[in-house]
């Protein structure tokens, strides 16, 4: 049996593989769950042990391959969790998350395959993160973009949004947008704002929000007015 820490690490490093490619650095995994360097090498030690993680010296850790399938797992639970608290217990999106952090590691399969049944097997989760298959295969994970990355005229539509900073999200949320909104960019301000026009009302982001939701062309490829 693992721990929920030693379950998280694998999470952890299972998402920053995909966003950063291995190998992971100990310093990235530190940052990623809030907490000290030494810890982490303490427990990266602790699940090469166990043939979770394979470790290369100053460069970092990557799963084996039964450690990807622990974290898909956990994922798995996670994000199915996250959808049933928004689908059907009138969960924001922008709350979800520290919820099914704290169930993901103690339902049984049984209930998770109920759960899958009763959501009609998702394939993405309220923030538009993939959702892995009940075969723990790695999900695929459409091709996207950092709003960022866009000019003033284009037109996106919002792929997926970070769910790890709570606070950010319900600013999304106040502000009209998740996955599935249309933005049209309108300016890349010059004191670090990166303005968008969503449901008719310009909205101001944080380069740094910019940079974490990802985006998609939208069909309508009319152009706007830079502001």
């Amino acid at each position: 049996m693992l721990s929920d820490v030693m379950e998280d690490y694998l999470k952890a490093v299972y998402v920053l593989q995909r966003e950063r490619g291995p190998p992971v650095k100990t310093s990235a995994i530190a940052d990623y769950l809030d907490v000290t360097p030494p810890t982490v090498t303490s427990m990266v030690g602790k699940l090469e042990d166990r043939g979770l993680v394979a470790r290369e010296k100053y460069k970092g850790v990557e799963l084996t391959p039964e450690g990807e399938t622990v974290a898909l797992e956990v994922l798995r639970h996670h994000r199915l969790l996250e959808s049933f608290l928004a689908d059907h217990l009138d969960y924001e999106y922008d709350e979800v998350h520290d919820e099914a952090d704290a169930l993901e590691h103690h339902i049984s399969e049984e209930f998770e395959r109920r759960l899958a049944r009763k959501l009609d097997d998702p394939a993405v989760d309220p923030h538009g993160d993939p959702i892995p298959s009940a075969d723990l295969e790695p999900p695929e994970h459409p091709e996207t973009t950092a709003l960022a990355d866009h000019a003033a005229g284009d037109r996106v539509v919002v792929a997926r949004v970070d769910d790890r900073n709570s606070e950010e999200l319900r600013y999304l949320k106040d502000a009209g947008i998740q996955p599935g909104t249309e933005l049209a960019v309108r300016e890349h301000a010059p004191i670090g704002l990166f303005v968008v026009e969503a449901d008719g009302e310009d909205v101001h982001l944080p380069d740094r929000v910019a940079t974490v939701i990802r985006v998609r062309a939208a069909d309508d490829d009319a152009e706007v007015t830079e502001a």
